[in-house]
C-alpha cells in the first residue's frame, strides 16, 4: 500500500501486511473478472450502437409520455444487452422488490400456482406472496394464487428431481439467483441452466422467472442465455452502474414483458405511456458503466473474502469459487463483531462517513437489521454497503464498491474498527 495512503488512514502495520498479501493472492481472480467485464462491456457498447442511441434519447418527457424515443430505445438497449426479446425499464420501479412484484402480478392469475424452486424467497417478498403480513392486504395468495416451494439441499444446491415433480401444473417456476440472508452460494448461469432443464422436464409450459438482482454482468452470460423466460433486477444495483438514482427492469419474452407493463401502468396502454422526466440519460449512462462497476465490486468482494479469512473468519465465496453475484458473506460470530464491522464500513463511505449505524426495525424484514451504506444514492447496494439481520449466525452480507480503491479502503477500515475495539488480535 502506498505509504501516503496510510498517512491518511493510520492502518495498523500488521493489517497492511495482511491486506497486501490478500490482494496479491487475488491477482489471478482479478484478471478473470476484468476479462468478463471486457466482454460484457463490449455487449453493452454494441447494444448502444445497434439501437442508435443519440443525444435525442436523453431528453425527458412529461405527462403521458407519448412518443418518448429515449424510453423506447432504453428498453431495446437493455433487452439486447441482457439477451432477451424485450424489456421494461422504468424509473417508476421503486426497488427490486417492486419490479418483482409487478412481474409476479403481471403473469399470475387466480388459480395459478407459483413454485419457488430455490427455497424461501428474500424477506421483502414474503408479504407480496402472502407468507407474512395480514390476510386481505392484497398479496398473491389473497388473489387466489397458490404457492409452494422446493427447499435447497443442505449444501445450498437445488433438488433437481424434486423440482421436476413440484412444477407440474405450475404457472411460474421462480428462481432467486442471489443468496438473500442465507449462507448458500449465489447461483451461476450454469446452475440456472440445470434448474431450467429440470423445470422443462416436469412442465414445458412453466414460466421460468429469475430474480437477477446482484447478478447482472457477473458472468459473460445472463439467465436468459440459460433458458429463463423472464428476469428482473434493480437499477440501484448492478445494472444501474452507480449512476441511476432509482428504477428497475423486467426483461424477457415479449409477451410476458407486455403483461408486466399492463400491471405497471394499465391494460391496453402498457409500455406506450409513462413520462421519463429527464431520467433517460442516467439510466443509459449507468448501463454503459455497469460492467466495469460490477468488476470493481467483484474485486472488492474477493479482497474482503481473503482479508477476513486471514483474520480468522469464515467467508464465502472465496476468490476462486464460481460467482453468481457481487456479494460476500462473512460470519462474524456475534452482534458485537457484526456491528463493529458495519461501523467500519460506514467510516469508509464517501457520504455520511460520520454516521454510526444501528440495528432497526426495517420495513419488510422480520428481524432488526443493521445497514452500513454511505452512498450517493440511498440504498444503492452497488455502492459499498454491508447489512445483516441481528440473528444467528451473525453473518454480514457485503456488496458493492463502485471503484476498487474506495471498496478496498472501506474493507480495511472495517477490519481496523474491529482491531480498535479489541475484537481482532493481530
Amino acid at each position: 500500500m502506498n505509504s501516503k495512503i496510510n498517512q491518511l488512514y493510520g492502518f495498523d502495520p500488521k493489517l497492511i501486511e495482511i491486506a497486501e498479501k490478500a490482494e496479491a493472492d487475488c491477482a489471478e481472480a482479478f484478471k478473470k473478472m476484468e476479462q468478463t467485464a471486457e466482454y460484457c462491456g463490449a455487449k453493452v457498447l454494441k447494444a448502444f450502437a445497434d439501437n442508435k442511441v443519440s443525444e435525442q434519447c436523453f431528453y425527458g418527457s412529461t405527462g403521458y409520455g407519448y412518443g418518448d424515443i429515449g424510453r423506447d430505445v432504453i428498453d431495446k438497449v437493455f433487452a439486447q444487452a441482457l439477451g432477451t426479446e424485450d424489456a421494461l425499464v422504468r424509473f417508476n420501479f421503486v426497488s427490486g422488490t417492486h419490479a418483482l412484484s409487478v412481474a409476479l402480478f403481471g403473469v399470475l392469475r387466480t388459480g395459478d400456482k407459483m413454485v419457488s424452486i430455490t427455497g424461501k424467497p428474500y424477506d421483502t417478498l414474503e408479504e407480496v406472496i402472502g407468507l407474512a403480513g395480514e390476510k386481505g392486504n392484497g398479496s398473491l395468495m389473497d388473489y387466489g394464487v397458490e404457492y409452494a416451494q422446493v427447499d435447497l439441499n443442505e449444501d445450498g444446491s437445488p433438488k433437481l428431481e424434486e423440482i421436476t415433480e413440484a412444477v407440474k401444473g405450475a404457472k411460474v417456476a421462480y428462481i432467486q439467483r442471489s443468496r438473500g440472508y442465507s449462507l448458500r452460494g449465489a447461483f451461476t448461469v450454469e446452475d440456472i441452466s440445470e434448474m431450467v432443464k429440470a423445470v422443462r422436464k416436469g412442465n414445458p409450459d412453466a414460466i421460468v422467472m429469475v430474480d437477477n438482482c446482484y447478478g447482472e454482468f457477473v458472468q459473460e452470460l445472463e439467465p436468459s442465455d440459460a433458458g429463463a423466460d423472464i428476469m428482473i433486477g434493480s437499477l440501484i444495483k448492478n445494472a444501474g452502474g452507480g449512476i441511476a438514482r432509482t428504477g428497475g427492469y423486467i426483461a424477457g419474452r415479449a409477451d410476458l414483458v407486455e403483461l408486466c407493463s399492463y400491471r405497471l401502468t394499465c391494460v391496453g396502454m402498457g409500455k406506450e405511456v409513462g413520462c421519463t422526466l429527464g431520467m433517460n440519460r442516467e439510466m443509459l449512462l449507468g448501463l454503459f458503466f455497469a460492467p466495469d462497476v460490477v468488476c470493481a465490486s467483484l474485486k472488492t468482494s474477493a479482497f474482503a473474502g481473503e482479508l477476513f479469512t486471514a483474520l480468522g473468519f469464515e467467508c464465502s465465496p472465496r476468490k476462486t469459487d464460481p460467482r453468481g453475484d457481487i456479494i460476500t458473506a462473512i460470519k462474524l460470530g456475534d452482534e458485537e463483531h457484526l456491528t463493529a464491522f458495519c461501523r467500519g464500513i460506514q467510516k469508509g463511505a464517501p457520504v455520511d462517513a460520520f454516521v454510526t449505524p444501528e440495528p432497526w426495525d426495517m420495513p419488510g424484514y422480520t428481524s432488526k437489521v443493521i445497514m452500513a451504506a454511505g452512498a450517493f444514492t440511498m440504498g444503492a447496494s452497488i455502492e459499498l454497503s454491508a447489512d445483516a439481520p441481528i440473528r444467528e449466525p451473525f453473518a454480514v452480507w457485503m456488496q458493492g464498491g463502485i471503484t476498487y480503491t474506495s471498496g478496498k479502503l472501506g474493507v480495511m477500515l472495517a477490519a481496523q474498527e474491529m482491531i480498535d475495539q479489541g475484537l481482532v488480535q493481530l
